[in-house]
């Protein structure tokens, strides 16, 4: 028995518990089962390869996949478990991965010039690419399920009119976009809550893709969407309600202060702010999960940092906004991605012509990945609602939060908003509450 079978043989041992349906092809043409009808095929194409396995090196690892240099068969959901298995109980405890975590709290810079290559790696990959896998709304981001039997594109309209709920739109107020994407917020926005709007990206082909869309909806006199850096926005006229989707995540944990310093100077008083994104589940915000966890760093999101939910809600308040509200919506993110994964794997040819196999073996890895991370609770994705304090320190608000899910487009005088203001002191009660108007969303300005 060569010695090659007689270190896995140990290593099948270690794992027996957790019967790896694993096969090991080697360079030679050799195999190895981990056990009886495996379901995954790894194929190392090099002596080099084994010994990092072995060593617990998955950074290293995800290297030669990205290259090419392993071959990986099978279904992503097997795959995904084999790879978490492995990394949990072979890399989480060696050296090159407590390494690996430490640089990862090493701050990065956020030059916008580096901001903008960044932004570009990810989002300019190719407008067809994302087509295929995201809904008719083209929204990257986590979706709203109230069963979890939707589909993704309901769950996307279900999340769009989740956020102008949250915001209290109303016909006529003028709502700011960072980060806007493909502008699927800002159209479905301007077109089901009569709002004017601008929109801000970094990204080329966001940017191009989001300016047709408006003009063939015929909402160009309604919508502007600009290729804009946040830092350098500047509008005299100010904001009724601003929002923030899945983009805060790219500005550095060291600009957080100015990124809602941003908000807030460009928010008018009494207008809101909701801030969706994604949050570490560590207090520390440390990365969680097994080792390896660098790849999307390095191949997905470069220079993308989340802080803890508690580091959001006080840069909030040392901006100057006041706090009103947070919602956690981890399993809904979990079920997002998976959605997103299953419907990459169906369509893999075309991704693969879309945007290049390198492309594709990176985004099949990381959407299932992320997928396992959200349903291990290893991350988790918040809504923020706060508000710009009126000089009077008076931001009219609602006393529940019932009105977040009601039909804010319903008819004259269905479903009003009660809304909270401050006591008459000296009569010892409190001011007579403030109701919604016809389309049941009640101004805060």
């Amino acid at each position: 028995m060569s010695l090659r079978h007689r270190v896995l043989q140990h290593l099948r041992s270690r794992l027996a518990a957790d019967a790896l349906p694993l096969r090991l092809v080697f360079w030679d043409g050799e195999g190895f089962d981990f056990a009886a009808l495996p379901s995954v095929t790894i194929t190392l194409h090099s002596a080099r390869l084994l010994r990092l396995l072995l060593s617990g090196n998955f950074a290293a690892l995800g290297d030669a996949y990205v290259a090419g240099e392993i071959g990986v068969d099978g279904s992503i959901a097997d795959i995904m478990r084999v790879g978490i298995t492995l990394a949990e109980r072979v890399g989480k405890s060696t050296a090159l991965s407590r390494l690996g975590r430490l640089a990862s709290l090493v701050p990065r810079r956020h030059s916008p010039r580096k901001d903008r290559a960044d932004v570009g790696y990810h989002y300019d990959v190719g407008n067809d690419f994302y087509r295929l896998w995201l809904d008719d709304n083209m929204i990257y981001s986590c979706a709203y399920f109230k069963d979890g039997t939707e589909d993704i594109d309901l769950a996307q309209r279900q999340k769009l009119d989740h956020i102008c709920r949250k915001l209290m739109l109303r016909p006529g107020e003028r709502l700011l976009d960072l980060g806007c994407g493909w502008g699927g917020l800002l159209y479905w926005a301007a077109q089901h809550y009569g709002v004017t709007g601008v929109g801000i990206t970094l990204s080329e082909r966001q940017c191009a893709y989001a300016r047709q869309w408006i003009a063939a909806g015929q909402l160009g006199g309604k919508v502007e969407i600009l290729k804009q850096d946040y830092r350098d926005l500047a509008d005299a006229a100010g904001f009724d309600k601003i929002v923030s989707v899945g983009m805060y995540e790219h500005v550095g944990i060291r600009n957080l202060p100015r990124y809602f310093a941003t908000v807030r100077r460009l928010l008018r008083p009494g207008g809101a702010f909701l801030n969706h994104g994604i949050v570490t589940t560590d207090p520390h915000g440390r990365a969680q999960g097994p080792a390896g966890g660098e790849f999307i760093g390095r191949y997905v999101f470069p220079g993308g940092a989340v802080p803890h939910l508690s580091r959001v809600v006080f840069e909030v308040a040392r901006a100057g906004l006041e706090f009103a509200d947070a919602e956690d919506l981890r399993p809904h993110y979990a079920r997002t991605l998976s959605h997103w994964s299953q419907r990459l794997e169906a369509r893999r040819d075309e991704a693969i012509r879309a945007a290049g196999e390198r492309r594709y073996r990176i985004w099949r890895v990381y959407l299932a990945g992320m997928a396992h991370a959200f349903d291990r609770g290893w991350l988790s994705v918040a809504q923020v609602l706060a508000f710009r304090p009126a000089q009077n320190a008076e931001p009219y608000r609602p006393w529940t939060r019932s009105y977040q899910y009601r039909d804010t487009r319903a008819a004259s005088g269905a479903g009003s908003v009660p809304l909270a203001g401050r006591l008459d002191l000296a009569g010892g009660a409190a001011a007579a509450p403030t109701q919604a108007g016809a389309a049941d969303c009640p101004r805060v300005n």
